[in-house]
């Protein structure tokens, strides 16, 4: 393995230091939570992790917190990622490649739409009414 010089190590540290701060809920509005589970983690949820916080900073959303957690116990639809955000009913997602994350940045993040065909689980109308 080759050394690294001193700018190397900077530029790696600012790298990590971004992608801490993206998984540090204190005052963001938006949360993306990734079920980090074996069963998770077997099905792809660490490149799916991965994509959320790649989609999230090459688009500059300073207000997204990326956390992580065990298993939602919803395994059948590994890997799963629940988002909650203002104005929007919070949503579990199942079977959240790389490119669904992506897509669920855009369509429901950035355009309030939600990602209907990869729904699992979200509260019923008349308590959406009430959150």
């Amino acid at each position: 393995m080759a050394k690294m010089t001193l700018e190397q190590l900077r530029k790696l540290r600012e790298e990590k230091k971004k992608q801490l701060d993206m998984r540090d809920p204190d005052n963001k509005q938006i949360h993306i939570v990734v079920g980090m589970g074996t069963s998770g983690i077997a099905a792809g949820a660490k490149d799916t992790l991965d994509a959320f916080l790649r989609c999230i900073e090459n688009r500059g959303l300073t207000n997204v917190a990326v956390r992580q957690v065990g298993s939602f116990g919803l395994d059948y639809a590994e890997p799963t990622v629940e988002v909650v955000m203002p104005d929007m009913p919070r949503v579990i997602y199942g079977k959240v490649t790389p490119d669904v994350a992506e897509k669920i940045v855009l369509e429901h993040i950035i355009g309030k739409k939600l990602v209907e065909n990869h729904v699992y689980d979200r509260p019923a109308a008349d308590i959406v009414d009430k959150e």
